[in-house]
């Protein structure tokens, strides 16, 4: 029976990912800010699939706090078997206009929590020789995205660092898979103020629980890159052919909001 930490475990894709671990028989530690969801989605999980949940209540953009976890996790004798950072969040606007302290949130928790886990939970897998990863970056991942200039920078820096990570354990047993999902049905959006944008206005968005589905799916599989739906991966390899400045001016495109 494998453990999976998920963190950002209270809604959308880490809710999704959760379910889809649990009905595989996996026990879990579920993390996010809001304990009282994770406890509701703990009495839910171990009385429909029998299994183990574990939470921890704790906000991960604040300094230190993935170590925090790990702490936690180590002096209750817990095997972290997968390990999935799905936690994250975007900000809508100008940079010029936007919050920083909302933005250097974004970096600590897009970032500097889900680099931390990764480092914390890598060792005990190589001692091990055996265990997987998967880091929920994006589609935006693939190019520059004006009005959401750090938050794809950040996911950029998931994506480079979860495949160079891959590289450098594979021979030891674990896979390091970025999860890239584009625009889905979640709580993402509204928290990043983007429900008028052009991007999320589609009807044929997938839900959080396709995503979860897809990526769980290719962690097992030990993919390194899994990029969901086909015209996402039609877009996120055909960037690599068109000019930078086209590349960035249909992203802008595709940010606007619209009436």
């Amino acid at each position: 029976m494998k453990t999976a930490l998920i963190t950002g475990a209270s809604n959308g894709i880490g809710l999704e990912l959760a379910k889809v671990h649990a009905e595989n028989g996996g026990n879990l530690v579920l993390v996010a800010r809001n304990e009282e969801k994770l406890m509701s989605l703990k009495t839910e999980l171990e009385s429909q699939y029998s299994v183990k949940v574990y939470v921890i209540g704790k906000d991960l953009s604040l300094p230190n706090a993935a170590q925090e976890v790990y702490d936690e996790t180590q002096r209750n004798g817990i095997i972290v078997d997968y390990l999935i950072n799905n936690a994250g969040f975007g900000d809508f606007g100008f940079f010029a206009e936007t919050d920083w302290n909302k933005e250097l949130k974004m970096i600590n928790l897009n970032i500097t929590a889900l680099t931390q886990f990764t480092k914390l939970y890598v060792k005990e897998m190589v001692k091990r020789g055996n265990g997987k990863i998967m880091n929920v970056a994006s589609t935006a991942a693939f190019q520059p995205g004006p009005l959401m200039a750090v938050y794809f920078a950040t996911k950029a820096y998931v994506l480079h660092f979860s495949e160079a990570l891959d590289n450098e354990v594979r021979d030891k047993g674990i896979s390091v898979t970025a999860l890239c999902p584009g625009a889905t049905v979640s709580g993402f959006q509204a928290a990043a103020d983007m429900e008028d944008s052009a991007l999320f206005k589609s009807k044929n968005l997938p839900t959080s629980k396709d995503v979860a589905i897809f990526g769980y799916k290719a962690m097992l599989k030990g993919k390194t890159v899994a990029i969901h739906g086909i015209m996402n991966w039609i877009m996120a390899e055909s960037i690599r052919f068109a000019p930078r400045s086209f590349v960035v001016k249909i992203a802008r495109m595709l940010q606007k909001k619209v009436n």
